[in-house]
């Protein structure tokens, strides 16, 4: 099964596990799963809160 890759330096879409364009290492662009039992849910918050997407 192939996967959609991106990479982490040039943010380029490919499938292949090292960016053609600039050799970089990519990653799967999936987001995590969802956990009723989110360990990260409330550093993730701060986060939006301090870079303003979420008012308090």
């Amino acid at each position: 099964m192939k996967h959609i890759y991106k990479c982490t330096k040039c943010q380029k879409y490919t499938m292949k596990e090292n960016c053609p364009v600039c050799g970089a290492k990519t990653i799967i662009p999936k987001p995590a799963k969802y956990s009723p039992e989110d360990k990260t849910g409330k550093y993730r918050l701060q986060a939006k809160i301090e870079q303003g997407i979420l008012n308090d």
